[in-house]
């Protein structure tokens, strides 16, 4: 017996030193090192890069290689990028749980950016879906730079001749965000109530024009700020929460759409209706660690005593919800909101912006 107690506590101890030497290495942050020099006879374009983990501070806009498209490849010459979320998440390495995918210590890649828009400049020899001179929107790690290469079987789609390159390039990320957890998670249907909470963000404004397109009864929740901005995207109903706390309102949803958990599961669960849906997308407050997952477990502990279902989602980059999007665009059911445009060369300052929480609706960066 008390061989079995010092076996078992042998396994304690190292288990314990694997969970620190672990977290160690997750948090570990390695001092910004020097660009390195290009390769020989390579072409040059201007780039956001950073060698480390840290604030908009750490950002570097230089000179890099110009990508060269392989036969299955596109070469996108880049109006237009914009800001996520993601990519200061990216920036920090915050959550840690970021750097498993990005890098211990410092990032794999110096690349930054996703949402793109622009105008190809060449194709690969197998490509056949684009040519030069067509503009178009996507998604493709390294977005904030002059020149971007995408797989033709990627995110890519032709740009809406109704929208600018500055609109196109604030879809990608946020709206396919929309449309995945209205349409797949939340399972919307016409004559549904839906509330969005954070209405007025990057998410947010797409999220209430894409239910509206689906046909529901919208409710927005925002800031007093936003109120108008909320209801000019076409929101049947728009709550300030700086004045009403919509979880003890006596109106009950099919599907809540939760860009910012800012209340818990059981809050949520009072306005829901008994068949009803809670998609959870972001946070105000993710934290370092594992704090983000505080409410998916939550979720998941509940759900088998709930009629109701709750759940997150991630969005996945695809060119087919892209054309659905620019379908949604060239008809006029959605129009992409611009909160501020920025120059390559001010990707720091962007970066700084978004972080702060107040961005209504997208922020751009116009590469020109």
């Amino acid at each position: 017996m008390k061989l079995r107690y010092k076996i078992l506590g042998g396994l304690v101890i190292l288990l314990g030193v694997g969970v620190v030497s672990l977290a160690l290495v997750m948090s570990h942050t390695t001092a910004c090192g020097p660009a390195p020099s290009p390769p020989a006879g390579a072409t040059l374009m201007k780039g956001i890069a950073h060698r480390c983990y840290g604030p908009p501070e750490v950002l570097r806009y230089e000179d890099i290689a110009k990508p060269i498209p392989a036969d299955n490849e596109i070469l996108v010459k880049v109006h237009a990028a914009s800001v996520n979320p993601l990519d200061w998440h990216y920036l920090e390495g915050k959550p840690y749980l970021v750097r498993m995918d990005q890098g211990f210590g410092k990032p794999a890649s110096p690349r930054l950016g996703v949402d793109f828009a622009g105008t190809v400049e060449a194709v690969g020899g197998k490509v056949t879906r684009f040519k030069p001179g067509d503009e178009v929107f996507g998604g493709k790690f390294g977005a904030f730079a002059e020149y971007v290469t995408v797989r033709e079987d990627r995110a890519l789609a032709l740009k809406p001749s109704n929208v600018t390159f500055e609109q196109a390039a604030a879809v990608p990320i946020a709206a396919l965000t929309a449309l995945q957890a209205l349409r797949d998670k939340g399972q919307i249907r016409p004559g549904q109530k839906v509330l969005i909470n954070g209405a007025s963000g990057g998410v947010g404004t797409f999220a209430v024009q894409i239910a509206k397109s689906y046909g529901a009864e919208v409710t927005g929740v925002c800031s007093t700020r936003n109120v108008e901005l909320v209801r000019s995207l076409g929101a049947d109903h728009v709550i300030d929460y700086t004045r009403e706390d919509f979880t003890r309102g006596t109106e009950h949803y099919d599907l809540i759409v939760d860009n910012v958990g800012t209340h818990s599961l059981l809050e949520y669960r009072r306005v829901l209706n008994p068949k009803g849906i809670y998609v959870m997308i972001g946070s105000t407050d993710p934290g370092n660690w594992f704090g983000w997952l505080a409410t998916p477990i939550e979720a998941m502990l509940l759900s088998p005593f709930m009629s109701q279902q709750f759940g997150m989602m991630l969005a996945e980059l695809s060119k087919d919800d892209l054309s659905a999007l620019g379908t949604l665009m060239q008809s006029g059911k959605v129009t992409p909101v611009i909160d501020r445009r920025y120059k390559l060369s001010e990707t720091s300052e962007a970066l700084r912006y978004v972080e702060a929480g107040h961005a209504r609706g997208k922020v751009v960066v116009t590469v020109e």
